[in-house]
């Protein structure tokens, strides 16, 4: 993964007691877990939305103008599957916020060594890319695995582009804005 940019500050925080934030015109949200490793739906949701808009309002309150957030591919608020409920949720949620600009990721599988990030393995995850990577250039640039680089890149690149409102990226353009 890249560096941190040189003006970054990366913060390690309780999100059930959120510090105020420092001042800042940018801010990056990629909190996310699973099911299985949160222990339940409402362990995942307090992840997945109660930590994110906590993080977001922080953020609001630290002067932030520019919002970039890693979703899910499939998020709906309607979506029948609680995972991409939640996070069609959160992205509604933020919309509502009125950053004046809102980037949201919505990758699909995410390749990349979690190791690096203290995270568990994830065996249905390592299988998936072991059957998708050999192959992926025969699936379409909007299904294909995507690395956690390429997202984060391609996140930045876009918030630093400037424009103004909400962009929605989903896993083709994560992969073009991020290589």
């Amino acid at each position: 993964m890249d560096a941190p940019a040189p003006d970054t500050q990366v913060l390690v925080v309780d999100f059930a007691a959120l510090p105020p934030l420092p001042p800042a015109r940018d801010a990056y949200c990629a909190l996310g877990t699973t099911i299985k490793q949160a222990g339940s739906q409402a362990a995942f949701r307090a992840v997945d939305f109660d930590a994110v808009l906590a993080f977001a309002h922080a953020a609001q309150a630290a002067g932030v103008e520019r919002f970039g957030v890693v979703s899910a591919l499939g998020a709906n608020p309607q979506s029948g599957t609680f995972y991409s409920r939640v996070k069609g949720e959160m992205e509604t949620a933020l919309m509502t916020l009125g950053f004046p600009t809102l980037v949201i990721a919505r990758p699909s599988l995410l390749a990349g060594d979690r190791a690096t990030l203290g995270q568990a393995p994830r065996l249905a995850e390592r299988l998936s890319l072991a059957a998708l990577l050999p192959v992926a250039g025969l699936i379409p640039p909007a299904w294909r695995p995507v690395e956690a680089a390429v997202v984060a890149r391609a996140l930045r690149r876009a918030i630093a582009g400037g424009a103004s409102g909400i962009t929605v990226l989903n896993s083709a353009d994560l992969q073009r804005l991020g290589h």
